[in-house]
């Protein structure tokens, strides 16, 4: 099967919230509400300086990603 990169999430438990969650490494979700991110799993010491550089990119193309999708959803 394939995945995309990037999925948007609700939760009934959270009505104000939408999530999006990264699927590749490193896994994270980040609630647009308060733009919290929550990494799924602990790098390694050896990722850890690359992965904050990484994950400024990450985020820039999960919110692009938002961006494109609420535009798709708008059209129809």
């Amino acid at each position: 099967m394939d995945l995309p990169k990037f999925l948007l999430g609700d939760n009934t438990d959270f009505p104000e919230d939408i999530f999006i969650i990264h699927l590749e490494y490193p896994q994270f979700i980040i609630n647009l509400k308060d733009d919290d991110v929550e990494l799924l799993e602990e790098p390694d010491e050896a990722d850890r300086e690359d992965l904050e550089a990484e994950m400024e990119s990450l985020i820039k193309q999960a919110n692009d990603f938002y961006d494109r999708e609420m535009e798709r959803y708008e059209k129809e």
